[in-house]
């Protein structure tokens, strides 16, 4: 039989197990809500990423290009990553646009292997906070120089956090120098091995495109051509499917890559439709190689 001071601490104990459910209810109910609402969404952004000192203003002849003469031109928001992970943004997503582009640039954009760490780790606070925002359960990805071998890192140490939620579906690296300035594919750098090393935590059913600038027979300028086509040593036999192309004219250096009209359409073809049906024939984990002239 309950006494008075048994009866007290029951009554105790049972408002400390209320009080501690109701947060957990509310934290659930949230967490239920947010995954509803992300597989219903629509949105599928196209996440760009500038190499080496560039801007997130960097894509702006890119992104006019693709929306001139475009009946639903996408919105653009960009977002600068600072070095203490704070996030400066321009511009917005526009309501109902379900292909907006979303630039991620870096306060501190140097060039070098140490810097592309720290810049993928800036990367993924950005990542973690739009996709929030907007509630997106797949997106595709597009980097030019350094930025797809940022965005490459990412995949490979970050992108675990999200894929039971978030697709990356389709990826495009522009005259992205995975073995830095070597030319000789034997003297792989530090960042190549690592890549090689990890290859195998990318995702098995991402579809990835790797252009190059063919201003010569050797490089587009300033990114040896085999340095970019170091990439097969990362993608090839460990994602759904492999695409090399090369465009070369004399707009194909490696500064002007970005809003070459080449590229601009490969962009259009490749990773802003929803299914590329002219691929579909294509076998997988193969190395498919495309030249494109101006």
């Amino acid at each position: 039989m309950l006494n008075k001071r048994n009866f007290k601490w029951l009554l105790i104990l049972f408002l400390l197990v209320l009080a501690l459910s109701i947060p957990g209810y509310s934290w659930m109910k949230k967490t239920n809500h947010d995954r509803a609402e992300r597989r219903k969404s629509m949105v599928s952004p196209i996440i760009m990423v500038p190499g080496s000192s560039a801007t997130v203003e960097r894509f702006n002849p890119l992104i006019a290009k693709l929306n001139k003469n475009n009946p639903h031109p996408h919105s653009v928001l960009k977002i600068e990553v600072q070095t203490d992970g704070d996030l400066k943004y321009i511009g917005s997503i526009n309501k109902g646009d379900n292909e907006p582009i979303i630039v991620i640039g870096f306060q501190d954009n140097k060039d070098g292997y140490s810097n592309i760490k720290k810049q993928s780790k800036w990367f993924d606070i950005a990542f973690e906070q739009v996709s929030e925002s907007y509630k997106f359960n797949n997106f595709k990805a597009f980097g030019h120089s350094n930025g797809g071998l940022i965005l490459t890192y990412w995949l490979e140490h970050y992108y675990s956090d999200y894929s039971d939620e978030i697709k990356i579906k389709r990826l495009m690296t522009l005259a992205s120098p995975f073995n830095f300035n070597e030319s000789n594919i034997s003297h792989k750098t530090q960042m190549l091995s690592d890549f090689i090393k990890y290859k195998k935590k990318l995702p098995k059913n991402l579809v990835v495109y790797s252009l190059t600038g063919g201003q010569s027979y050797e490089s587009d300028g300033i990114v040896p051509e085999s340095s970019v086509a170091a990439a097969k040593y990362v993608f090839q036999n460990q994602v759904k499917q492999f695409t090399e192309m090369t465009v070369t004219g004399t707009s194909a250096n490696h500064s002007a890559l970005p809003q070459n009209k080449e590229v601009v359409d490969a962009i259009k073809q490749y990773l802003l439709k929803k299914e590329p049906n002219n691929l579909q024939n294509i076998p997988k984990n193969k190395t498919n190689k495309k030249r494109r002239k101006d």
